[in-house]
């Protein structure tokens, strides 16, 4: 039985992919390193460990991170303020809250920036874990996942991963958990396939818990 439900953030609470793309392309920009727009859309839902070497930069020098320090100033300072939650993104936490999962978070946000999201999400209060960002290799590979199970004491088979991209259906897949998707990232259903099940956004899942993967204890 799935006793437990991990979220990541961005595109999936909050709508808030789009904002983390424009501020990687100004970041980039100041840099000297014009990316277009849509080719960095492509790659949220990855850390900037991900990120940054697919688009011919290395991570972890002096140029790589101070890029990313930048994007993430960007983000918070300009980009935050307009984001907004995604419909049914409070109500669903509550409803899987009450009907006893235990909720964490799987987010390659950095620590930091993952409580400021959850504020904006208005769902900060909500998670019983703390966000399991800053692991050593964001996704999709699987160890937000599993910093993120630790944090909520289950093993992969009693979870599920809620997410919005490829790469957290990847990541849930090679950390032993099943995942559910939401289109509300901007991924067709193609992009998402191995999801258990696949919804528009969190207010779709709410309104079809009865036949969801998550019926049995949510109906409790």
């Amino acid at each position: 039985m799935l006793r437990g439900v991990l979220f990541d953030i961005d595109g999936t609470l909050l709508d808030s992919n789009d904002a983390h793309a424009r501020a990687w392309v100004e970041a980039l920009h100041e840099a000297g390193h014009d990316v277009p727009f849509a080719r960095v859309r492509r790659l949220i839902g990855m850390g900037a460990d991900k990120l940054l070497p697919e688009l011919g930069l290395e991570a972890e020098d002096r140029t790589g991170r101070a890029v990313a320090a930048r994007r993430g100033a960007l983000f918070r300072e300009r980009h935050l303020p307009t984001v907004a939650p995604l419909p049914g993104a409070r109500a669903l936490v509550e409803r899987l809250r009450a009907g006893g999962f235990r909720l964490g978070v799987a987010t390659s946000a950095p620590p930091e920036e993952a409580a400021l999201l959850l504020e904006r999400a208005g769902v900060a209060g909500l998670l019983a874990s703390r966000a399991a960002g800053g692991a050593a290799d964001s996704k999709p590979d699987p160890d937000i996942v599993q910093a993120a199970l630790r944090a909520i004491g289950l093993p992969g088979s009693e979870a599920v991963l809620i997410g919005d991209t490829p790469y957290d259906v990847a990541a849930a897949a090679r950390a032993g958990v099943v995942a559910i998707a939401f289109r509300s990232g901007g991924w067709d259903d193609e992009a998402l396939a191995g999801a258990l099940a696949v919804y528009d956004g969190p207010a779709d899942l709410l309104s079809r818990l009865d036949g969801s993967p998550l019926r049995a204890r949510a109906m409790a």
